[in-house]
């Protein structure tokens, strides 16, 4: 896509840390608005889950940002493949999720991962969530939205995740995970986890999934 076309596409981003319910909120922004959407954390669990496989290490940047170029995956109707697997589910894995926080600190992968995630950017609009796309990757967007929730609330979230898929899960490890996983993210030397300048902040930790789309979505249709 030509700059042109890019720059007069609306773009709204929904920064913030882990288990914050960016990804289901954005998903339900982007399918009000009929709007195209970016999870741009599954490109960061597909490197992921690839080195895992091929056994590359978590510290080899390089080779990580090499893996990460020459991915082609596919996003269809809600299912995430690569090649000809559907690894809807194995990119969702807490094996997968700790190691993509990891892989994510290299500035190399952020930066062969940062193309692929432009081009999601056409017509009619984008909703993009992550940690770095109000910050870094659509530093333009419409509508900047910093979405948290207190440590507790978005442990007991994935908790919940984790047992309707039939999970075993500890809250206090939960805890603990997150912990290390904000610190690493909002710490890390290539783009780290913080609000953009003109981000709207939105603490979500008493708040319903309807309850943050009806704000964003009114903040959107203000602007």
């Amino acid at each position: 896509m030509s700059g042109d076309v890019a720059a007069s596409v609306p773009v709204i981003t929904v920064d913030g840390p882990t288990a914050s319910g960016k990804g289901t909120v954005a998903a339900r922004v982007a399918r009000e608005l009929g709007y195209h959407y970016l999870d741009s954390g599954a490109l960061y669990r597909l490197v992921a889950l690839r080195a895992l496989e091929e056994g590359i290490a978590e510290t080899d940047a390089d080779g990580l940002a090499r893996l990460a170029e020459r991915m082609q995956p596919r996003f269809l109707d809600g299912r995430v493949e690569l090649g000809r697997r559907d690894v809807t589910q194995a990119i969702r894995t807490e094996e997968v999720s700790r190691a993509a926080s990891r892989v994510a600190v290299h500035a190399p992968v952020r930066a062969a991962l940062r193309a692929m995630q432009l081009s999601f950017c056409r017509p009619p609009g984008l909703v993009a969530d992550g940690r770095d796309m109000g910050t870094v990757v659509f530093p333009s967007a419409d509508l900047k939205v910093f979405l948290t929730a207190s440590l507790e609330a978005r442990a007991e979230r994935r908790y919940k995740q984790l047992i309707e898929k039939g999970l075993t899960a500890n809250m206090r490890d939960l805890l603990a995970d997150l912990r290390v996983r904000d610190e690493r993210d909002s710490t890390r030397a290539a783009a780290p986890l913080r609000p953009a300048e003109d981000a709207y902040r939105l603490d979500s930790s008493a708040m319903s999934i309807d309850e943050v789309v009806a704000q964003i979505l009114a903040w959107y249709r203000d602007r």
